[in-house]
């Protein structure tokens, strides 16, 4: 399959291979936008199937060292969500190869399928927990104030991590609240926030940032003790630190808040679409595992308000 020598006739696989594959992903940031951590992650498997194809002596560009490679990674005990997307990854980067090759050839990967398994539901807290978080960063320092802020409109607004340290002050709006959030692919969406959120992002905002931020000039709302961008190990340890101040039994992760205020707005009677629009889903599929999760929840209603439970 040409793509692989590459179009520029390099007989050296393991060149053309780093040619090709430096050239997909500046495909995958710059001409599909995609986020840092997305073109990471496409990365990261590409190079996991050369090396396997490197390992067996195999050739890269067929179908049967794909195959192998697949059932490789499910021997290993890999994640039916992992395995699958390692399998786009190959799918769209022979297909990228192809297209720049202009080749005829069948793409590897066509008509390959691995099943995901069973979908694991997502940790989600209780309201009662969310609170105790939350009261976890009452106090006075200007890392509370901050803490409190950052939790508040995670939680508020269902955010990605990724969203919520990217947040300028551009981004907020008071009136009516809501903020500006960009998601995967560069897409904008806007948000509104309670006024439990509002009233602590306008209080760090007032009296936190500007002490923290130490004369530092940019527009990132949340910084951290110098001043900078709070950075994602920085939130991890933030609230790994918060949910042990609570007390918190549940594993506490980032997207767990984000899962929570999708969970919360359902059982509170939101509808499906609203809350897709809200997360900033492309695919109303990826919302509605949290319709499973409420339904995880129905049989101990049912058992405290049914007469004949």
């Amino acid at each position: 399959m040409g793509p692989i020598k590459g179009a520029n006739g390099i007989d050296n696989w393991e060149q053309a291979w780093n040619d090709q594959l430096t050239a997909y992903l500046y495909h995958l940031a710059i001409e599909r936008n995609l986020a840092r951590n997305s073109v990471d992650a496409y990365r990261r498997d590409l190079l996991a199937y050369r090396k396997f194809a490197q390992a067996s002596g195999r050739a890269l560009d067929q179908r049967s060292t794909v195959v192998a490679f697949l059932a490789e990674e499910q021997r290993l005990g890999r994640r039916g969500t992992t395995v699958e997307r390692r399998l786009c990854a190959l799918r769209s980067y022979f297909g990228f190869c192809l297209d720049a090759a202009d080749a005829e050839a069948a793409n590897p990967t066509e008509g390959l399928e691995v099943s995901r398994g069973p979908r694991s539901l997502p940790t989600v807290l209780s309201v009662a927990d969310v609170e105790r978080l939350l009261a976890a960063c009452e106090g006075p320092t200007l890392f509370d104030l901050r803490d409190r802020a950052m939790l508040e409109v995670l939680y508020g607004a269902g955010l990605r991590v990724s969203e919520l340290l990217g947040l300028e002050v551009n981004d907020w709006w008071r009136d009516p609240p809501r903020v500006r959030s960009v998601g995967k692919g560069g897409k904008e969406r806007y948000v509104p926030i309670g006024r439990a959120a509002e009233a602590a992002l306008a209080r760090y905002m007032d009296e936190g940032r500007p002490r923290l931020l130490a004369g530092a000039a940019h527009g990132v709302i949340f910084v951290n003790y110098r001043g900078h961008p709070m950075t994602r190990q920085g939130f991890w340890k933030v609230l790994k630190q918060r949910a042990e101040l609570a007390g918190l039994n549940t594993a506490v992760y980032p997207h767990a808040l984000r899962h929570s205020f999708a969970t919360h707005l359902l059982e509170n009677g939101a509808d499906l679409r609203s809350v897709q629009e809200m997360l900033g889903h492309q695919d109303i599929a990826t919302t509605e595992i949290y319709t499973h999760v409420d339904r995880r929840r129905i049989r101990p209603i049912y058992d405290r308000a049914h007469p004949r439970a």
